[in-house]
């Protein structure tokens, strides 16, 4: 985790208050879309526990008033997460067709970006106070895209010989993943807490 993680979930709040105002701020969508693009065939969900904005909102501000529940299977289906992922894409890229070459279309775009960062935000913390800081990020559809580019990149590597099984690094782990298993892990957001929480130094990347 970065340094800067912890302040970045200020920068959901500008875009989904002040977009409301000033549209353009929703193309800062675009800059998370490119970064997550741009990583995610490397290191895979790397994004997703060091500079995604909406990660940080959860794990530092709702973590505080969150019931903590455990994070239901389901919600990491590929059944759900992809049926999520076409729906909001679809309609996100429905909605941009639809304003193209209409007065004031950069204004527009900009809203309809603003409009998917809020709908998303709401649906995160909802599911993030109610059940688990991270339940949103199980089948968030830019978690399953970085999944399907690079979810077997940079993994979590376990010393078995070090690990005295105390379990310490799942308590920490925000999407509640069973990390002594040494199977690859698509789903883990190289974070890194695990790997300060380990007594035994069993775990690094």
């Amino acid at each position: 985790m970065l340094k800067i993680t912890p302040y970045l979930g200020i920068l959901v709040l500008i875009v989904s208050i002040g977009g409301l105002w000033y549209p353009a701020l929703g193309y800062f969508m675009l800059l998370v879309f490119a970064a997550i693009f741009l990583i995610s065939p490397f290191r895979g969900r790397w994004f997703c526990g060091n500079l995604c904005p909406r990660g940080s909102l959860v794990d530092f501000w709702i973590s505080k008033i969150s019931r903590k529940e455990k994070i239901p299977a389901v919600f990491r289906s590929f059944w759900l997460r992809i049926p999520v992922f076409f729906l909001l894409m679809g309609f996100m890229g429905y909605r941009v067709m639809s304003v193209i070459g209409t007065l004031n279309m950069f204004e527009k775009i900009g809203m309809i970006l603003v409009t998917m960062c809020i709908v998303t935000t709401v649906i995160a913390v909802i599911f993030g106070t109610f059940l688990s800081p991270r339940a949103w990020c199980t089948f968030c559809p830019m978690g399953t895209a970085q999944n399907l580019l690079g979810g077997k990149k940079y993994q979590l590597q376990v010393k078995q010989e070090n690990c005295i099984s105390c379990k310490k690094c799942e308590k920490v782990c925000p999407m509640q993943l069973d990390v002594c298993n040494s199977e690859a892990m698509s789903d883990c957001i190289k974070c890194g807490r695990c790997v300060e929480a380990c007594p035994k130094d069993a775990l690094c990347f």
